[in-house]
């Protein structure tokens, strides 16, 4: 019954250290960015949702009823 007790500790330890190879390999990806490629980006991306279904606050005003109940 130890032996089992020994493999799930040791197959726990294993997932702890592979989830933080995983947090440091986000980390890095994230921080390869300058603060200028970020802020391109977001407003390349704000951008692009503009286009797509989003209504602008001077828009007409019209109010969809279609979910009100």
């Amino acid at each position: 019954m130890r032996s089992i007790w020994k493999w799930i500790g040791l197959a726990s330890v294993a997932g702890v250290v592979a989830g933080g190879v995983l947090v440091v390999r986000d980390q890095r990806k994230r921080r390869a960015y300058t603060a200028d490629e970020i802020r391109a980006r977001l407003h390349q991306r704000l951008a692009d949702s503009n286009g797509e279904g989003f209504q602008s606050e001077s828009g007409s005003g019209a109010v969809s009823t279609a979910n009100k109940r």
